[in-house]
């Protein structure tokens, strides 16, 4: 499974779409279009996110930019992945 589907099966679970999440491609916009993603949602995916790819995002790297669409999750991802 590639980061991109990581992240929609991440997604998927943490804000409870119940599949709608695995629908979406790397320009679904996210943040602001996603009604479930709201900022204490935001703290759920980025816990998720460390745990499911065994990284630490520092407090300076978190940035409403990074959560825009699916793409840039996976950007924020595969970056922090490989620092």
């Amino acid at each position: 499974m590639n980061i991109q589907q990581q992240v929609l099966v991440l997604l998927d679970e943490v804000l409870s779409l119940n599949g709608r999440g695995l629908q979406f491609d790397a320009d679904s916009p996210l943040l602001g279009s996603v009604p479930e993603l709201d900022s204490m949602a935001v703290l759920a995916v980025i816990h998720a996110i460390e745990e499911r790819f065994g990284i630490t995002i520092p407090d300076d790297e978190i940035d409403g930019s990074s959560f825009a669409t699916v793409g840039t999750v996976v950007d924020f991802v595969t970056r922090l992945s490989h620092a």
